[in-house]
């Protein structure tokens, strides 16, 4: 049985954003954690960040995703695949396997315009007991709808209405 024909299952957060935050990465969380932050009850199966493209930035992505042992996803084994700071600056988006589970690293999130505007809307929270950027509930409704697969139309509706319980509370219409 091969890795891929086995059930997929949640990763393991902590062994992934650790050393992201330990080496001073500029990124946030989006996908389905940052729905699990706001209180979507979807599973997910791998962990999805947006990062800083600038080159100081990227030197240290390439530091963590070397600590996590990263090797892409859905390439054959014998594709070679060189991990620096070239390679991904050259590139955008990355999907990787990982010992600890999926892990995709994303510039360019659909739906959203820029790192600058995701980051300047996301949330501090604590995930694994990690206080890290969560992306908005605004953000990751446009990026399910840029999206638009079966799973993700199904996820917005849920976002959708927890995006409406968010803005009863900040009015205070929901207490």
């Amino acid at each position: 049985m091969t890795e891929r024909e086995l059930p997929r299952q949640a990763p393991q957060g902590e062994e992934l954003l650790g050393p992201l935050v330990r080496n001073g990465v500029d990124f946030v969380v989006i996908g389905g954690f940052a729905g699990y932050a706001h209180g979507s009850n979807y599973p997910t199966y791998d962990l999805d960040v947006a990062y800083a493209r600038d080159h100081a930035n990227v030197v240290r992505l390439v530091a963590a995703l070397e600590e996590i042992g990263v090797r892409l996803r859905g390439a054959p084994e014998d594709v070679p695949f060189q991990l620096d700071s070239r390679t991904i600056e050259n590139g955008a988006n990355f999907t990787f396997l990982t010992r600890f589970g999926d892990f995709d690293v994303l510039a360019e999130p659909g739906g959203i315009r820029s790192y600058g505007e995701l980051k300047a809307a996301a949330e501090t929270r604590t995930i694994f007991g990690f206080d890290v950027k969560v992306a908005s509930i605004d953000h990751l409704i446009a990026m399910k709808r840029a999206a638009a697969r079966t799973k993700d139309k199904l996820m917005l509706e849920e976002y959708i209405v927890i995006a409406d319980e968010e803005r009863r509370h900040e009015s205070g219409d929901g207490e």
